[in-house]
């Protein structure tokens, strides 16, 4: 199994220890969540499910491949994946090249995890529709494919068009690896259909079996079952190694796991977790 650490659970000034200690201790991936900006007016901030503002504007906000890119100079091993990038909240363009530099910095460890989202005020702030949120991230993940491996690119769809263009550098990655986030039929079909995996939420074994074998149906009827396809999933309450293989005959490639109750104690956390997890860890070849 592979494993990753959600960076955003702990407070800033700890990820940086935090991201080289994963490094150091066998973990495949560290992970960043980000929005771009957050309204005061928190009408549209309702968490879908609850009764409560699913966000607090005086919350800090990073760019988080830009601060990927940071960590990228920090480690050497470790992949540094986004879990989710509102990816369609930016032109492709400039999306495109975060995640290129990332790839290019990193030498290869960049992971695109996106979402169209749930939270309205970013959008309307951003003068965006929100209601075709999921077309135009369909879109976006289309043309940046094309950004990526085309020597030259032109363009002209429902949301993006623009004249030829040349995108250098390219990522390292000949595919750079781009995972749907979102638990929503649509956000299934994308990963099914356009994408190279799927991010959960946080679930239990039981709640997430339904999803996968959606998704299995979903690239079956997109004939895409026999491509490579990487599960992820968030499992923070992980406690014992012989859990591990529930979520391996689930068909779950990757494990994204929060060893710790505060902040202070992560990264002694992740280093004891890593101990105790260590026969269950899938290691490359050169640690």
């Amino acid at each position: 199994m592979k494993f990753g650490i959600p960076l955003g659970l702990v407070h800033p000034a700890a990820w940086k220890d935090l991201a080289v200690t994963a490094d150091h201790a066998g973990f495949e991936s560290v992970w960043l969540a980000e929005h771009l900006v957050f309204a005061t007016d928190l009408s549209t901030a309702t968490y879908p499910g609850t009764d409560e503002p699913g966000i607090n504007p005086a919350t800090p906000l990073y760019d988080a491949p830009a601060y990927l890119c940071a960590l990228a100079a920090l480690t050497s091993r470790v992949r540094l994946g986004t879990a989710v990038y509102l990816y369609a909240l930016r032109h492709p363009f400039t999306a495109a090249r975060a995640f290129a530099t990332l790839d290019q910095i990193s030498n290869g460890r960049a992971i695109a995890g996106v979402g169209a989202g749930w939270y309205e005020g970013e959008w309307l702030a951003a003068g965006l529709d929100f209601a075709s949120r999921g077309r135009r991230l369909d879109e976006a993940i289309a043309v940046s494919r094309r950004l990526w491996t085309e020597p030259a690119v032109e363009h002209r769809g429902e949301f993006y068009a623009f004249p030829e263009v040349a995108f250098e550098p390219k990522p390292v990655q000949p595919r750079l690896p781009v995972l749907a986030g979102g638990e929503s039929r649509a956000a299934l079909r994308r990963a099914a259909t356009l994408c190279d995996g799927w991010i959960s939420m946080p679930q239990t074994p039981d709640r997430i079996r339904p999803r996968i074998e959606l998704l299995r149906e979903l690239r079956e009827e997109a004939g895409r079952g026999g491509e490579p396809f990487e599960i992820t999933a968030h499992a923070y309450a992980l406690e014992d190694p012989a859990e591990v293989d529930e979520w391996a005959a689930l068909g779950v490639d990757r494990l994204i796991v929060r060893p710790w109750r505060r902040s202070r104690d992560a990264v002694e956390a992740v280093a004891a977790f890593a101990e105790t997890f260590a026969e269950t860890f899938d290691l490359p070849d050169n640690m």
